[in-house]
């Protein structure tokens, strides 16, 4: 099954912006997932047992060195990386 996870992380420290990109850089190198950054939150799109493995292993490694980072994370069955928002179609 493909899916879409949308990623916020908030490293409650002052300086949060590096733990931030460390964190998208390490999800950028693992196999088979998909990345669309914003301003906002982290996107990742792909199968869905390799999207959660790559999460479960990153946001673990994450909390181990600060554990006070918050995630809010959103997870959605389908790929939405093609979707145009401009239409509201089915996919």
């Amino acid at each position: 099954m493909q899916a879409s996870i949308d990623i916020s992380m908030y490293p409650l420290t002052e300086q949060y912006c590096q733990p931030i990109i460390d964190f998208i850089d390490a999800l950028e190198k693992q196999p088979n997932v998909r990345i669309a950054r914003n301003a906002m939150s982290t996107l990742i799109f792909g199968e869905y047992k390799v999207l959660m493995n790559a999460l479960t292993s990153e946001v673990e490694f994450v909390l181990q060195n600060n554990p006070k980072t918050i995630f809010i994370i959103k997870l959605m069955g389908t790929d939405r990386s093609k979707s145009n928002i401009r239409e509201c179609e089915g996919d």
